[in-house]
């Protein structure tokens, strides 16, 4: 059975403008010409074309870190040949830098490692599961701005890796700076805060230039990391039809739901996900990088969602924060967030204290939610809120990230939590609905994210 989606999809002018792309370039028929062009499971489907931002590895060549108001660090590149700022932020987490530097959450930050050894497990390569996904990376591409170690493993060693931490940077076009006392800027950024900084390949880089520093926190992050039309992930055998809101999805969300028998289509940010949310078994709003502030069309949708629809509805991280902005709550930005995979946070419900992995600078002020809106989590080293729930129907949202890749599984319980939501909102339903895709529809959408391509916030002056 067409689910109305797939005939809204059949007619090229609507479907087009919906999504911001022009119809006569995004409905081209598979030909040899365009093999070259197209994604290997996009149908035909062309691909913007971009720049690539690889050079050569930068290996032995002086490099600066200038915070801006704060200090410099002298060290040596081990990446890519390039000046960049960005937001400095830092993460204590021991393992997972693929997994951390494609989280899409990292677009505009310059990553700092605590961990004193990074790179000696070296880096996998882009291999697939049986869902299509990533298997070791959340998104194709680095996400984050830059890279910062204090020390770098030039020799690598594991059965997974099929190049080094500085060949990878490189070929992705992210500066890394090794050879820095990274407890010192650790140190610097708890007390000052997260702050501006900038990596300078060569030449000292004067910290009086301020233009040199770019702001991420002015930009809209989520519209150049969420997908630029609807793709969809297929479940074996699947009995859900989940509507995702990408706000700058990790790879493993996507797995955590198709593994548990839901087929996925994602929508780009701002898509009216109202309007056909009916044709869906539940809404999922993703993770994703910035102020939540900037998505105002999300939080628009997902207020009038609410008000028209009855369907089950989980949020991760900035999916969370958004959440509770359609709800008439404030979001606050903290001093220097939460980045590890250690994070302890106590369920309100149960008394439990779940270790979770995380990735924000954000959070939702608890004090101003409305009446009917209660805290799920809390964070117990620091009090903030770490998540909500609705006190009479299925909705709720975490800050944290139940997925954890990398980090502790701990809280994976919560997706099944959302599909036990989804299973009881159908048997509810008067009438059976089978929303699960339709043939129509796994034929013309891709199969993986489209148009989505790193871009620099910044150049050498």
């Amino acid at each position: 059975m067409l689910s109305r989606l797939a005939v809204k999809a059949a007619k090229p002018t609507a479907f087009g403008a919906a999504v911001g792309f022009k119809p006569q370039i995004r409905f081209l028929s598979s030909t040899a010409t365009l093999a070259s062009q197209t994604s290997p499971g996009s149908k035909g489907r062309q691909m913007p074309s971009t720049k690539s931002r690889a050079t050569a590895p930068a290996s032995g060549i002086g490099a600066t870190l200038t915070i801006r108001d704060g200090p410099i660090f002298q060290g040596t590149a081990f990446g890519a040949n390039l000046n960049i700022s960005g937001e400095a932020v830092f993460t204590t987490s021991l393992v997972g830098y693929p997994e951390s530097m494609t989280d899409p959450s990292y677009r505009g930050q310059i990553l700092v490692f605590t961990q004193p050894l990074i790179g000696n497990y070296g880096v996998p390569s882009a291999q697939r599961d049986e869902w299509n996904l990533l298997r070791h990376f959340e998104s194709p591409h680095i996400q984050c701005a830059g890279v910062v170690v204090a020390d770098v493993a030039e020799q690598y060693s594991h059965w997974t890796a099929v190049e080094g931490l500085g060949e990878w940077c490189a070929r992705e076009g992210i500066p890394a700076i090794s050879g820095v006392d990274t407890r010192a800027i650790v140190t610097h950024l708890r007390e000052q805060g997260s702050s501006l900084a900038r990596i300078s390949v060569g030449d000292e880089y004067d910290a009086d230039e301020d233009e040199g520093f770019v702001d991420p926190g002015q930009i809209n992050l989520v519209k150049r990391v969420s997908t630029k039309a609807p793709f969809v992930v297929e479940a074996h055998n699947p009995k859900y039809h989940i509507a995702l809101i990408d706000c700058g999805v990790k790879e493993n969300i996507l797995r955590s739901l198709v593994s548990r028998g839901a087929s996925v289509t994602v929508f780009p940010y701002d898509f009216k996900i109202q309007k056909v949310a009916e044709n869906y078994d539940g809404v999922f709003i993703s993770n994703g990088p910035g102020d939540p502030t900037h998505c105002q069309a999300t939080v628009h949708n997902l207020k009038m969602l609410m008000e028209t629809s009855q369907v089950p509805v989980m949020g991760i991280c900035l999916g969370h924060q958004l959440l509770a902005l359609a709800v008439g709550a404030r979001t606050i930005k903290l001093k220097y967030g939460n980045r590890a995979h250690n994070i302890p946070a106590l369920d309100m419900t149960t008394g439990q204290c779940h270790i979770t992995s995380q990735n924000h600078g954000y959070a939702v002020d608890s004090s101003t939610l409305p009446s009917d809106w209660k805290e799920y989590f809390v964070n117990l080293n620091d009090g903030s809120n770490e998540g909500m729930r609705h006190t009479s129907r299925p909705i709720f949202s975490t800050q944290f990230h139940p997925e954890a890749r990398g980090g502790p599984m701990d809280s994976s319980y919560l997706f099944d939590k959302y599909i036990e939501d989804v299973t009881a909102f159908k048997s509810c339903q008067s009438v059976y609905k089978d929303n699960r895709p339709s043939q129509f529809m796994l034929d013309i959408l891709s199969k993986e994210r489209v148009g989505v391509q790193p871009e620099k916030l910044a150049t050498a002056a």
